[in-house]
Parts: structure tokens; sequence; C-alpha cells
């Protein structure tokens, strides 16, 4: 194959861009640290909670729908992740010819079972009270 000859010399510009940034970085904090303001006081070292005073006990009971909010949010994420990948393969052709290698629709309909199926395994019952799996009668 024709590949171009790999030149490192191009890359100079990118480093030396680095450097100069992680050079200013590392100068800007050092340079707040030595001329900034230094005091020290009993309300400073408080740990701070959001604005919230931080009494009682840190370890409270949460609702469960605050950790099926946590995992749906980290379903889709993953799903998203795979869908850039995936919408470049959709439209791969078989060499030589303009017909798909796999109907774009049966593509598209495996990538949406899956993420109906991921939304059926994290949550019986979905978060606005409707069932996930079903035909969407509400749940009692």
């Amino acid at each position: 194959m024709n590949d171009p000859d790999f030149d490192l010399a191009a890359y100079y510009p990118i480093f030396v861009f680095l450097v100069i940034l992680i050079g200013f970085a590392i100068t800007v904090m050092i340079v707040a640290h030595t001329i900034g303001p230094i005091k020290n006081t009993l309300k400073k070292q408080v740990p701070y909670e959001s604005g919230m005073d931080p009494i009682g006990d840190a370890r409270q009971r949460f609702d469960i729908k605050f950790y099926l909010v946590a995992i749906m949010f980290l379903v889709f994420d993953v799903e998203l992740l795979f869908l850039y990948p995936w919408a470049v393969v959709a439209y791969q052709t078989e060499p030589g010819t303009t017909t798909p290698m796999i109907p774009i629709a049966l593509k598209t309909h495996v990538f949406f079972a899956s993420c109906r199926s991921s939304v059926c395994y994290s949550s019986p019952t979905s978060m606005i009270g409707r069932r996930a799996c079903s035909n969407g009668a509400s749940a009692s």
C-alpha cells in the first residue's frame, strides 16, 4: 500500500505547544501559591458541602429512584459511545459495489432493540411510573 512515511518533525509544533502549555500551568500555580494570601482560620478548615452546613451523619439513606436514575444515565451514556462507531459501520458497502453488507434497517433494529433491552433490564418500572417493557399501562 502507499502509506506515507512517518515524519516526527511534523509533530514538533505540537510538542512545543504542549511544553509551553504545561510550563504556563505550573508557573501560574507556583506564582499563585507564593504571592497569594495565606490566612488559615477555623472557618476555612470546615468541610464545605454544597453550601449546606455539615451537620448530622453523612451516611443517610437515599430513595432507590436516585440509583435508578444514575444507572439509566450510565446505560444511555455507554450506548451513545457505541452510536458513532455503529453509524460508521452501518453505511459500509461490499468492496466494489454500492449495496450495503447488512441492510441498514436490520442494523437499526438491532441497535435500538439493545437500547430497549437495557431499559427493561435496568428497571421493571421506569422513573415516570409506567412499565418499561409493556404496552405502557400505568403501574399500580
